[in-house]
């Protein structure tokens, strides 16, 4: 058998939800919450990616996460609180590379939700979704070498160091070096949960 994308995933918006949280598409009322985060210094500390200036911006950046879904080059959720419904951060798969079943993740939580367990929840769901309905076989990170908890979430997962490139990255006129991470679906498989 030939490995291959479930497409279908793309018909309608896959929304998912884990014991605490709901995992749905962007909406518009979202803008406000998501450029808090993109412009808070915490968390863009190690992102390498320019802070979103304005609500404006916030809402050009979810009409571009929609249309990758429409085009299927990927699929961006925002995490919300069950109880509350708070917006408290996103989760990504992007360039997707349907030829070699692999995708790109990127991720994000407000300050306030740190070290409570959101994230392993985020994960355990997501990347099961990734590997058994998506049909991924593997996924990438791309990490910043400065960014520990970063590296700590995904070596618990059981991602693993793929590669190291050295000043292969320019942003704010710097070099910056880069980890790449990886998880294949057979990882996934022998059990690598938190």
């Amino acid at each position: 058998m030939n490995p291959s994308i479930n497409n279908t995933v793309f018909v309608k918006f896959p929304v998912l939800e884990s014991e605490r949280l709901i995992f749905r598409s962007f909406k518009k009322k979202d803008a406000e919450a998501f450029f808090r985060l993109k412009s808070n210094p915490l968390v863009m500390k190690y992102m390498d990616s320019p802070y979103i200036e304005n609500v404006i911006v916030a809402k050009e950046k979810i009409k571009a996460a929609k249309q990758d879904f429409k085009d299927q080059k990927g699929i961006n959720w925002s995490i919300i609180d069950k109880k509350t419904g708070q917006w408290m951060g996103y989760f990504g798969i992007w360039q997707i590379d349907k030829k070699n079943c692999r995708g790109e993740i990127g991720y994000a939580l407000a300050p306030e939700y740190w070290g409570k367990g959101y994230m392993k929840e985020t994960f355990s769901t997501l990347l099961d979704f990734s590997f058994k309905k998506l049909h991924l076989h593997s996924l990438k990170a791309n990490v910043n070498p400065k960014n520990e908890n970063s590296k700590q979430v995904l070596k618990k997962i059981g991602f693993r160091l793929e590669a190291y490139f050295r000043e292969d990255y320019l942003f704010d006129g710097i070099f910056l070096d880069s980890e790449i991470y990886c998880l294949l679906v057979s990882d996934w498989d022998e059990g690598y949960y938190f």
